[in-house]
């Protein structure tokens, strides 16, 4: 597949482009990328020593490994700078490769006679040996052990590593959203940059979208907000949902379920949940606005590499728990920074035998423990979830595209800079009882006491129950409700709608509890309708609302009011977050139904 391209002055490039389109199935032949970094300009004063980065080069690389292809001296290999692993286009030769070069005025002047350079060279060069590993686009030539499936991905994608900096990486896909996007529109418009790969980026309102009715926004920031997102993406030429159709829903739901999140990819958004997609088998981060200009004006970030970790799950969940349940016992046992500077792989038998929608709840819930991005290995839990989907490859290309993914994995011998093993029988189903996700215990426990805290954390300690109107050594389970929500993009697919389903079915709705279920998409709302789903929520009393991102956060009219308990299954539970004054406990799926049923927090495992 052709990534990294984009036509320059010249239109000789489309050339170049078409000759790879036509040849990329025919394995003696060159597949040929181009990189054209910017000038310097979108980036700001603060990186002005850097614009070398962003002048005008163009590097072609044949991506079947047999040769490389540089152009005016600009393709560099590796990100690291150990002694085994400095590998630069001066010394390729003695590995292997075949190395032919131009200069940048020869491909612009004499675009046909490079192609028949590349195609007749590549002929003579089908029996070269090559060695493990691949040069192209950042890939290291050689390893003197085990890679780990976060380097694999990322050292695919290097673009360049800036001396004493960051890492230059190529971004696949760029999510956009209504709330973090206008301001980064606006640096591109203020610099007179247009955007570099709009095929490449996805936009979809979600944060200000209602779940009562879709005809308006009454907040006029929200609306604002909203008719901005769509008015950019129209300038643009940005693929874009609108609010109250078929394809609109909660960005992190509808970019797996269209399957415009593939394994390899890097992924992005201006959003803390972009962690979400890493489930697929892909780098997926949260990153600000400023940065989303970056990849707006580049399709490239600056980023530093972090740190790898694995977690470790393995054996068989008990009955009722569920991988919500998972995340917040994880960060229970880490704590909310305890894993920050990481890129988390999750794996294990626990891991291998989860669903793809328990997989992305677990991948959503990385952030909250201060983790860069969360991934899991592809497998064929993950293909068989993709395939057939809007976006997936089809026929032989999907094939192709399975073969690759298989080796999307951590080698055997991979080493990981931390990594951790917790046992799934230890899992009980969860709640939280202060104002992070990581202060929680399972539902049949009580709050820790003063003494069981260590005396630097108290005083955060006895703030959090304040503000929950808690007390410690308090025992939770009992206590009344006065809001239930199912949905948010941890869990508002059609998964967690069955599991609520199957604990209120044939049982009502508690009087004094307000319940919001709310579908994490348009797609998501007909599954629920077509298997009947609809009908037991009905029955029990409670209502299907329309896809939002809702409850999860104050910014559309489904607000806790203050002082009043909500059970949700949302990710976050900080001061306000659901609402000014809201008190919040996040749960699973099953934990919310029973206390929906009960009218106070219930065990799911007692109903």
């Amino acid at each position: 597949m052709l990534r990294d391209f984009q036509t320059a002055s010249s239109d000789r490039y489309s050339l170049l482009k078409e000759y790879a389109r036509k040849n990329r199935n025919n394995p003696t032949t060159a597949e040929v990328c181009l990189w054209q970094r910017l000038r310097g300009k979108v980036l700001g004063e603060k990186f002005k020593r850097q614009h070398v980065i962003y002048d005008y080069i163009a590097d072609f690389v044949c991506l079947d490994r047999k040769l490389v292809v540089e152009v005016d001296g600009a393709y560099h290999f590796t990100e690291k700078q150990s002694e085994e692993d400095i590998y630069r286009t001066k010394n390729l030769e003695q590995f292997g490769f075949r190395v032919i070069r131009f200069t940048n005025d020869e491909v612009i002047s004499k675009t046909e006679e490079v192609i028949q350079i590349i195609k007749e060279t590549m002929e003579e060069n089908k029996s070269v040996n090559i060695p493990n590993g691949s040069p192209h686009r950042g890939g290291d030539v050689r390893r003197t052990k085990g890679v780990c499936l976060f380097d694999k991905i990322w050292d695919a994608h290097v673009v360049q590593q800036v001396e004493d900096g960051p890492t230059q990486l190529y971004i696949d896909r760029l999510y956009a959203h209504e709330v973090t996007s206008p301001q980064a529109f606006d640096t591109l418009r203020d610099k007179g940059i247009k955007v570099f790969r709009p095929d490449h980026v996805v936009a979809m309102p979600d944060h200000n979208t209602p779940s009562d009715q879709q005809e308006r926004i009454d907040d006029p920031v929200g609306r604002k907000q909203v008719e901005t997102l769509k008015s950019n993406c129209e300038e643009y030429g940005i693929k874009h949902f609108t609010m109250g159709t078929k394809d609109n829903g909660i960005i992190h739901v509808v970019g797996p379920e269209k399957a415009l999140s593939l394994p390899g990819m890097t992924i992005v958004c201006g959003d803390s949940h972009t962690s979400t997609h890493g489930a697929v088998g892909a780098i997926a981060m949260g990153i600000g606005t400023s940065e989303v200009a970056q990849v707006l004006a580049s399709q490239c970030i600056l980023q530093a590499k972090p740190k790898t970790m694995r977690i470790n799950i393995e054996g068989e969940l008990r009955p009722n728990v569920t991988a919500k349940d998972v995340a917040l016992y994880i960060m229970a046992q880490m704590t909310t920074s305890g894993a920050t500077g990481y890129a988390v792989e999750y794996a294990g038998s626990t891991i291998r035998n989860m669903s793809m929608e328990g997989r992305l709840t677990l991948s959503n819930l990385s952030i909250e423990m201060g983790s860069r991005a969360g991934i899991i290995a592809p497998d064929e839990t993950t293909f068989a979830y993709l395939k057939g989907r809007e976006y997936a490859p089809k026929g032989a290309e999907w094939d192709k595209a399975v073969e690759e993914w298989r080796k999307l994995k951590s080698d055997p011998d991979a080493v990981f800079d931390k990594e951790v093993t917790y046992r799934a029988e230890d899992i009980a189903p969860r709640i939280t009882y202060g104002t992070n996700p990581g202060a929680g215990i399972a539902v049949d426990e009580c709050i820790p006491t003063l003494e069981q805290i260590a005396e630097a954390d108290r005083g955060q300690f006895l703030s959090m129950l304040d503000y929950m109107q808690f007390k410690p050594g308090q025992k939770l389970e009992g206590t009344p409700v006065d809001y239930v929500f199912l949905g948010a993009c941890t869990n508002g697919r059609i998964e967690d709608f069955r599991a609520f389903a199957s604990v209120v079915k044939g049982k009502k709705k508690a009087d004094n509890v307000v319940a919001w279920l709310v579908p994490g998409s348009w797609l998501v709302r007909q599954q629920i309708i077509d298997e009947g789903i609809d009908k037991i929520l009905e029955e029990a009393g409670f209502e299907l609302r329309l896809p939002s991102c809702s409850a999860c956060l104050a910014m559309n009219p489904d607000k806790v009011p203050a002082g009043k308990l909500a059970i949700s299954t949302s990710n976050r539970n900080f001061v306000g977050r659901q609402g000014p004054g809201a008190r919040t406990i996040l749960a699973s799926p099953l934990t919310v139904a029973a206390s929906a049923i009960i009218g106070k927090i219930t065990d799911p495992r007692k109903i």
